[in-house]
């Protein structure tokens, strides 16, 4: 037993000591690309919902006093961003900043988050009683929708963001761990060779020091590597932080909403309704189709 744990330790020693440097870089280069593509998505909601909101304001500028249906309200608002930030741009190519980059859309997927969202939150809104006399609790609803959105819950549509956001959160003590690791398998592998050393031969005894603090300088180089990856990835996980973000998307978000909450009569969903302009309604009818089609695509 005890030789079956020696010959595993050396077998360690062995090949740890010359590749775990190359992980730990590649390590860190994975983590740095993971964050930067967890940054995109969550700014990608962000655009969106800066997008929403000042069309929001806009329509109360326009039309201050309290009328209509808050259902009918955000589903106006929703789907004119919608289309004008996707349906426009692909029809005649226009760029500022009201529009996402086409690629990014396709990469990460954003359009049908988007159509997901707005369809969600829909769902959500529809049955809310206006003649309880209290405020739904907005912030929960958006954070729901937000937090539920199968879409945007996940990296390029594959790996969990929550999951990911959390490994790259622990990867900083996970350089340091491995670049200590890294130090004290180079000097287990460099303290063997001192049994080589002949003190009665001063040349022979030079020759073996000299090789011997050659491997530990090189061995303590690991926990210097480990240091740094670790400061530089603590630097970007603090600066591109998705949570802080994310809250900023839900406060937005359910502010917007409660102004037209506010703003509302009712909230009755009318399918027919008559102050919808022509735009607003080829929006409206945008947007039913993309729904459909998302859902037809993962059926």
């Amino acid at each position: 037993m005890n030789e079956t744990i020696v010959d595993m330790i050396n077998l360690v020693v062995t090949y740890a000591t010359d590749y775990l440097m190359p992980l730990l870089l590649g390590a860190f280069i994975l983590a740095v690309i993971a964050r930067l593509l967890i940054t995109v998505t969550i700014h990608r909601q962000k655009r969106f919902v800066k997008e929403y909101c000042k069309r929001v304001h806009q329509d109360i500028m326009a039309n201050p006093e309290p009328h209509g249906s808050f259902y009918n309200h955000v589903k106006r608002a929703l789907t004119r961003t919608y289309f004008e930030t996707f349906e426009l741009r692909q029809r005649y190519k226009r760029r500022n900043e009201d529009h996402i980059m086409t690629v990014g859309d396709r990469v990460f997927l954003i359009q049908d988050g988007i159509i997901r969202l707005i369809d969600d939150f829909l769902q959500h809104i529809r049955y809310l009683s206006k003649t309880s006399g209290h405020q739904p609790d907005f912030h929960e609803i958006s954070n729901s929708v937000f937090g539920s959105n199968p879409i945007f819950n996940r990296v390029l549509g594959i790996f969990s963001l929550s999951r990911t956001n959390d490994v790259l959160n622990i990867l900083p003590s996970i350089f340091i761990v491995g670049g200590i690791f890294g130090t004290f398998l180079g000097i287990m592998k460099a303290l063997p060779e001192l049994t080589a050393m002949d003190i009665t031969n001063a040349e022979a005894s030079k020759i073996v020091i000299d090789n011997f603090l050659i491997k530990i300088s090189f061995a303590l180089s690991t926990s210097i590597l480990g240091i740094v990856l670790s400061i530089i990835m603590s630097f970007m996980n603090t600066l591109l932080s998705p949570t802080n973000t994310y809250v900023e998307i839900v406060d937005a978000f359910n502010s917007a909403c409660e102004i037209l909450w506010n703003k509302s009569e009712t909230n009755e969903v009318d399918r027919r309704d008559t102050s919808i302009s022509d735009r607003e309604s080829e929006a409206v009818d945008a947007f039913d189709l993309a729904i459909a089609a998302v859902y037809a695509k993962r059926a």
